[in-house]
């Protein structure tokens, strides 16, 4: 096994994870902080970095690849966009050097589909559909990013054709903490009431126009009919993924949908998903954004 030969980031707007990588894929090391974007932007980029490569004893010639929202507007080094169509391939040669650092930093550009009708951008989930799909996927694919803000990806042959954004997440953290369904889920239980989230999936895939009167209910039901906080917090998140998939699946034809996530978020969409009987592959979040790494790593320093 060979020793470390770069250092991988994914940098998010709240989060900081970063691997020791071989030039075979081996991870020597990592770190994990809230020290994201907005955290970095206060006491600086490189400190936060230098100081988690000084807790792995990081060797100063290691180059580093980061992607995520360091490379945003207001973050280290704004690392712009490439246009749809893009090619992943094209990611890579949008990489752009941190200057005046004692060590090779490269952040990696997001996509942005400059379409008046349908605008939208995308900053780290691409570096996830390298390492999900590599830059030489054949064929179709439909591909589910779920988070804080959810993406649904439509690519060919390796090109991202078109993308959409979905505020699922946030809107489930506003609704059930800042509406009056704040008082349905108090107290609700970690576990996942299934039949509640699977329930709520289904009919608002049917309806995905009422979902506003589907929220609602979930307050109605409690007062009316009885329940628990755990299945009121269920059927909001249900109902919000389900009106989400509506529209992600709309122009689905035969092509499974490829489903990047981790945690309860991947159990989440899985049975979204199986429910209506979509079929599906699943990879796991953090695995894509470090194989993206080092597919970006070995195209930047190898070439």
């Amino acid at each position: 096994m060979s020793g470390p030969s770069y250092v991988a980031v994914d940098w998010g707007t709240s989060s900081f994870r970063l691997w020791l990588m071989s030039a075979g894929g081996e991870v020597f090391g990592e770190r994990r902080s809230d020290e994201g974007m907005t955290a970095a932007a206060r006491t600086g980029f490189a400190p936060v970095l230098q100081s988690h490569l000084d807790a792995l004893g990081a060797a100063a010639s290691l180059p580093v690849v980061i992607c995520g929202m360091a490379g945003a507007r207001q973050g280290w080094v704004e690392a712009g966009y490439v246009d749809t169509p893009a090619h992943l391939s094209d990611i890579l040669k949008g990489a752009v050097v941190v200057s005046g650092q004692p060590r090779d930093i490269r952040i990696l550009p997001g996509i942005a589909q400059r379409d008046a009708a349908a605008p939208d951008v995308m900053r780290g989930e691409e570096t996830q559909l390298l390492g999900a799909l590599g830059l030489d996927a054949p064929g179709e694919a439909l591909v589910c990013m779920p988070g804080t803000h959810s993406k649904w990806v439509r690519l060919r042959g390796g090109t991202v054709e078109r993308f959409a954004t979905f505020m699922t997440g946030e809107l489930f953290s506003v609704v059930a903490r800042d509406t009056v369904l704040s008082h349905a889920v108090a107290g609700a239980e970690e576990a996942v009431d299934t039949d509640a989230f699977r329930s709520a999936v289904i009919e608002a895939f049917a309806t995905p126009a009422l979902s506003a009167n589907l929220l609602f209910r979930v307050r109605s039901r409690q007062l009316l009919f009885g329940g628990s906080a755990q299945a009121a917090r269920e059927t909001i998140s249900g109902t919000l993924i389900g009106a989400e998939l509506a529209a992600g699946l709309a122009e689905r034809e035969r092509t499974p949908v490829t489903l990047i996530a981790s945690g309860r978020l991947q159990r989440l969409y899985r049975i979204a998903l199986e429910s209506l009987s979509i079929p599906l592959n699943v990879m796991d979040a953090e695995e894509a954004v470090r194989h993206g790494l080092a597919g970006a790593a070995a195209a930047i320093w190898t070439n």
